[in-house]
């Protein structure tokens, strides 16, 4: 089979075409573009994970391209009606694990919030007064710590993930956003001058939030299972625990355990971390309830996705 790689603009990636067997996969394919661009330009390697491969957009075809999947034979994309193809390469930039990626957002806040509580911050700041430590900031900052390592290890023993890289850049922008709110909340819950709640609304805030971390954990423990050992097995509806009415249950969790924190801790800073994250969770789980509503549509022999609230019973 021979094979003409182009970019977007029309460009021959690689001058020439590619002769393969009619039996090569995307795979297969991925790997003769990264040996051939390792050739041609040792500084810029295109490896397997960051090239996005599709077929070429058609001048009257209204929706988006169709993109390669690598477990697929290229002949799957023919028809089996022709020998050749076109093939429109897209970079995607450095990509780093998603593991990686988890790690070092988690870490940050980790590491961080610790130096307020520990260390005297608050003097180079100019506080002279003596810092009396409460006992909701001591169960705040064990709380704090728990949840990110928590985190940390379920991104090396528990999530399976669909992708496996995700680029470089996103690196740089979610330890910006983890580790800016880490020092801002740590700085005001760790404050000399913070004056705490009261014993019973602490006890309310935490015991909610520390339910709220063993429900999260086990509704991950559910998603792992819905994928194989190499993080495939397609969409499928998650099922059972709090599944069986929410369709992100670990997105709901995740935002009640951060509101249990702020109503044991009561800082303007804290609920505005915590309205940015819903935010952005309710995003996502929008789009993956129309995505799993659209894919179990009861047509054809599917199944029909259940009625389920989106994130937020009873709002959402």
């Amino acid at each position: 089979m021979k094979v003409t790689v182009t970019t977007r603009s029309g460009r021959e990636l690689i001058k020439g075409q590619l002769d393969l067997n009619t039996n090569t996969t995307v795979a297969d394919l991925q790997d003769a573009i990264h040996q051939k661009s390792e050739f041609l330009n040792p500084f810029k390697k295109y490896y397997p994970s960051r090239q996005r491969l599709t077929l070429p957009h058609q001048p009257q075809s209204k929706g988006k391209p169709i993109v390669l999947q690598y477990k697929k034979c290229l002949t799957d994309y023919t028809n089996g009606n022709s020998d050749t193809i076109t093939i429109v390469f897209k970079d995607l930039g450095p990509q780093v694990s998603y593991r990686t990626l988890f790690f070092f957002e988690y870490l940050g806040p980790l590491l961080l919030y610790p130096i307020f509580y520990y260390f005297p911050v608050y003097q180079y700041l100019g506080y002279e007064t003596k810092h009396v430590i409460h006992p909701v900031q001591t169960y705040a900052l064990y709380y704090w710590c728990l949840h990110y390592f928590k985190r940390i290890m379920e991104t090396f023993f528990v999530h399976r993930f669909s992708h496996a890289t995700s680029p470089l850049s996103n690196v740089f922008r979610n330890c910006a956003y983890y580790w800016t709110f880490s020092c801002f909340i740590a700085y005001y819950v760790n404050h000399p001058l913070y004056v705490p709640v009261s014993k019973f609304q602490m006890k309310i805030g935490f015991g909610l939030g520390l339910v709220m971390q063993a429900s999260n954990f086990y509704c991950h423990v559910i998603l792992r299972n819905l994928r194989g050992q190499n993080g495939n097995g397609g969409y499928q509806i998650p099922r059972g625990f709090l599944f069986n009415f929410v369709t992100c249950a670990n997105y709901t969790t995740e935002i009640y355990q951060w509101l249990g924190f702020n109503v044991a801790t009561q800082t303007v800073v804290g609920y505005i971390f915590l309205v940015v994250a819903a935010s952005i969770m309710t995003n996502w789980a929008l789009a993956k309830h129309r995505r799993l509503r659209k894919l179990f549509d009861g047509k054809e022999g599917r199944p029909k996705y259940p009625r389920r609230w989106v994130i937020l019973p009873p709002f959402l």
